[in-house]
């Protein structure tokens, strides 16, 4: 008997010891990305635009990195807070803690370099080494073109200052240990010839981030299959509501739209006339920002919808609005 509890104990001891050595190794040696690259990116006009656009209507950084009111549809920004970031993504929507977007103004990163900017979108690295939650789709930005991250760090840097300080996350365990894994190298991909919808489409809907809410989550991260598929869940005072299915499924996606009608879908709220309703205590409101991808050019959104078209669909009823 003796001789059976020392063996357990010496197994339990190798196993603690190898756990030990592995959070070390977790801890100490990760992320590893490698350094931010030496580079300065020149502000050119063009850059400026390009990076406006992808920033409010493709990329929607100036979505999660602002403030939204919450009391309207669709919760349209606020003023005063543009790019002071605040958002929350915390525990009531499926987050392993709570997680605040970044002060993305000079008030916030104005002492980081180009290229500590460029390694935090691109590969999920704070400009101390510490590791970003997925939360941001930096796996998704570090598949775009060198040339379209460049444009959106000009952009932000033509921000202005907003003073407004953000809390340091709270990591639950043990995703306060795996956060280090999460970050990977960039894989930089040139952007298609705009003549190749299809490719196009790919492009735009990775850089849309599409997926990052049109999927399943569990504990903060997409369950493999349900890509697309719809029924990530937000919790509202009124209920929750759940992303669409937006696979080319005839009955529970978007298999029987039209082109066109994915394309007014979004523009209706470009319309001049177009006011945000106020969200009564009961009714449904969404965390889909209309009003900024309403800006996308009908091009991107015609190619994305032609991308959308070509996903396998996933036969998965949504049911958008569960009232309280």
């Amino acid at each position: 008997m003796k001789k059976i509890l020392r063996i357990v104990g010496i197994l339990l001891a190798v196993v603690i010891l190898v756990a030990a050595s592995a959070i070390l190794y977790i801890k100490t040696a990760l992320p590893d990305v490698g350094d931010a690259p030496e580079i300065s990116i020149e502000k050119t006009p063009a850059r400026i635009e390009r990076g406006k656009y992808l920033a409010n209507h493709v990329t929607v950084c100036m979505d999660c990195h602002s403030s939204r009111d919450w009391n309207l549809y669709s919760a349209p920004l606020l003023e005063g807070n543009f790019g002071g970031g605040g958002e929350v993504f915390g525990r009531e929507l499926g987050f392993p803690g709570v997680f605040h977007a970044r002060n993305i103004t000079p008030y916030g990163i104005g002492q980081w370099t180009d290229g500590e900017v460029f390694r935090a979108i691109t590969t999920g690295v704070s400009r101390d080494g510490s590791p970003l939650f997925e939360v941001m789709p930096y796996h998704g930005y570090g598949q775009l073109d060198q040339e379209d991250i460049y444009s959106i760090v000009a952009y932000v840097r033509s921000l202005e200052a907003v003073k407004h300080d953000i809390p340091a996350p709270e990591k639950d365990f043990p995703v306060n240990i795996l956060i280090n894994t999460m970050p990977s190298k960039a894989n930089l991909q040139p952007k298609p010839a705009e003549s190749d919808v299809l490719a196009t489409g790919k492009y735009m809907t990775r850089a849309s981030g599409c997926v990052e809410c049109h999927s399943m989550r569990e504990k903060g991260k997409i369950v493999a299959g349900t890509e697309f598929g719809g029924g990530m869940e937000f919790v509202f005072p009124s209920g929750i509501v759940r992303s669409a299915n937006i696979t080319p499924d005839k009955t529970t996606g978007i298999g029987l739209w039209t082109e066109d009608a994915f394309v007014k879908k979004f523009k209706m709220y470009a319309d001049s006339g177009y006011v945000p309703h106020k969200v009564g205590p009961t009714e449904m409101n969404t965390t889909m920002p209309w009003m900024m991808y309403a800006g996308m050019k009908e091009q991107d959104l015609r190619a994305i919808f032609t991308y959308l078209r070509s996903l396998s669909p996933i036969s998965h009823t949504v049911v958008k609005f569960q009232p309280k």
